[in-house]
């Protein structure tokens, strides 16, 4: 029961993220999984994406789409284009090594957070 909470929890905390400043649920859940519950790259991912097959942004996009911040023929576009694109992406990913993965997690994060942090 107590794993339970815990897991709920960090689902909360990326969900509440995830709704208030737009980044993937990935992105806090991938990292928690393995630095707090000691899981490799390839079983965070895995897990993580396996809790995002539920249309999960549902009701953050409900919000959003009430107040006329969302661009359905775009969001419909990128659909398509992250369903597509996961399949391929997962497929290298689960013949790449651990190593490799965090390094290209990693990348991907600094440079995120570079150029979040250098715009206006």
């Amino acid at each position: 029961m107590k794993d339970m909470t815990i897991y709920m929890t960090l689902g909360l905390m990326a969900g509440i993220l995830s709704g208030l400043i737009g980044i993937g649920g990935g992105v806090i859940i991938v990292p928690a999984l393995m630095f707090l519950f000691g899981f490799s790259q390839h079983l965070a991912q895995g897990t993580t994406l396996a809790a995002m097959v539920p249309p999960i942004g549902l009701l953050a996009a409900y919000e959003y789409y009430n107040k006329g911040f969302v661009d359905m023929k775009v969001a419909g576009l990128i659909a398509v284009g992250f369903f597509i694109g996961g399949f391929f992406g997962a497929r290298i990913a689960t013949y790449a090594s651990n190593e490799v993965l965090h390094k290209i997690f990693g990348i991907i994060l600094i440079l995120l957070g570079v150029k979040l942090f250098t715009s206006k």
